[in-house]
């Protein structure tokens, strides 16, 4: 009987995830039917009497579930990889500042008028994701060039310190448009689904999420190591710099590669790692995909419901994540009182 206990917790692990695989699916394959405007499942092969509506199910609709779980499910990730490597529960995709990159990135783009498209990308999400990468680029350099070398602290340090600086240029050039531009701006840092049109964003950002996660997949083992400390981490064999240089470059460009399309989604992140390890631990070879499946599906639910609520008219779902992630917030921060340096 005693060796019956082993297999009944591999059992454990393997339901929960299969059942949030499951939750996940559901969630995809019913929010596209739904909106201010119920559609029938007939429309998905054209059976309806209005052909509108066939294209606001293919065009509008679908894209959208897709990006939104594509979204969810790289903010979750990243959010995750971060807690693991600052060994930090307050950790979120958005502390080095990639948010604030990608925000500066489309505040200044609004600001000086620019309107271009690259690739079928609009202006403004490329200058987004270019002030992601910016944003990215200096908190590296900063790091390294600390006298404490690529230490996670000085990593985090630096990311808080432009994260505020860029925040401060946001608001500088907000107050410094005109009205019109103003309300742009704060629309976009605001953070929302309803630009997606057709398939052509859910391709580009399918590639960077696709490129990360499997990065973060093929380090899961180091990523539990780096958890527990860098120094026990080193003993083990790890290549502590290389394997955070990777980490930190490749799920940063994922997050802006989102952030850049979507605006900033705050709380995704910090919520849904929080929740799957209280379900089903902190080894990340189970963490990870059940991290992926619940961030996915949590945003696809809150964007569903961000646009059906105040129907005829829309709700961000970065508000709704924030309404939501702020007493989650506190609630964590009162939990972890006592030990808030660790995972």
């Amino acid at each position: 009987m005693a060796s019956q206990g082993p297999r009944e917790d591999e059992i454990g692990p393997g339901w929960t995830i299969g059942t949030l695989f499951g939750l996940a699916v559901l969630a995809v394959a019913w929010a596209p039917f739904w909106g201010m405007e119920h559609i029938s499942f007939s429309a998905l092969w054209g059976n309806v009497d209005d052909s509108n509506t066939s294209y606001i199910l293919w065009n509008l609709r679908i894209p959208r579930v897709l990006m939104s779980f594509l979204a969810g499910a790289a903010l979750a990730t990243s959010g995750m990889v971060f807690q693991a490597m600052f060994r930090n529960p307050l950790a979120t995709p958005f502390t080095l500042g990639v948010s604030s990159g990608a925000s500066l990135g489309a505040v200044l783009c609004y600001h000086c008028g620019w309107s271009f498209a690259l690739l079928g990308v609009s202006g403004v999400s490329v200058c987004a994701f270019i002030g992601a990468v910016f944003s990215i680029v200096l908190v590296y350099a900063l790091t390294s060039a600390s006298r404490q070398g690529s230490s996670t602290a000085t990593m985090l340090l630096a990311g808080v310190a432009i994260s505020f600086f860029f925040s401060s240029l946001i608001l500088f050039l907000q107050y410094m448009s005109d009205p019109t531009k103003s309300f742009q701006m704060l629309r976009w840092v605001m953070g929302g689904l309803q630009n997606i049109v057709g398939f052509s964003d859910v391709l580009n950002v399918f590639a960077f999420v696709t490129s990360g996660c499997l990065i973060v997949w093929y380090l899961l083992l180091d990523l539990n190591l780096l958890s527990t400390g860098e120094d026990f981490a080193f003993s083990r064999g790890v290549n502590v710099n290389q394997v955070k240089v990777l980490l930190f470059f490749s799920v940063s460009l994922m997050v802006g590669a989102v952030v850049a399309i979507c605006g900033p989604i705050g709380f995704v992140g910090l919520m849904a790692p929080h929740i799957c390890r209280l379900l089903i631990g902190a080894d990340h070879r189970r963490l990870y995909p059940a991290t992926l499946l619940f961030g996915g599906a949590m945003l696809v639910v809150c964007d569903t419901i961000s646009r059906t609520l105040l129907a005829p008219t829309e709700l961000p779902v970065g508000i709704l994540t924030a309404l939501v992630g702020g007493p989650f917030f506190l609630g964590l921060l009162l939990a972890r009182r006592r030990d808030l340096g660790t995972v």
